[in-house]
């Protein structure tokens, strides 16, 4: 059983950065995809970012393109996500997740394709 564990959130001004990690635990790291996703107050949850395996093939949302940064460490068992230029709308409850499965690349942005989650940290960012 895989168990995530996220931290880094808190409350921020417009125009700062955060870095939030995610640590995996009970099982082999580096065969998981892993991503971020966040759930704005009141809305669906929506995904953030992804890294591959290796780390070598990264994708993000249009949103946070350019601002934010995914990457992770296999030999930490641990993945960063790190927010610059941040917007009020980027305040969210932000989860990790891991996916088992092999599938398209563009697929990982849905959320059925990830089998683990971490109870999310949140991200507060004023105005």
């Amino acid at each position: 059983q895989v168990q995530l564990i996220e931290s880094g959130g808190g409350l921020v001004q417009a125009g700062d950065s955060l870095r939030l990690s995610c640590a995996a635990s009970g099982g082999t790291f580096s065969n998981y995809y892993m991503a971020w996703f966040r759930q704005p107050p009141g809305k669906d949850r929506e995904f953030v970012a992804a890294v591959s395996w290796s780390g070598n093939n990264t994708d993000y949302a249009d949103s946070v393109k350019g601002r934010f940064t995914i990457s992770r460490d296999n030999a930490k068992n641990t993945m960063s996500l790190q927010m610059n230029t941040l917007k009020p709308e980027d305040t969210a409850d932000y989860t990790c997740a891991a996916a088992t499965g092999v599938v398209a690349h563009s697929w990982y942005r849905r959320g059925n394709v990830y089998d683990y989650w971490g109870r999310g940290t949140q991200v507060a960012v004023s105005s």
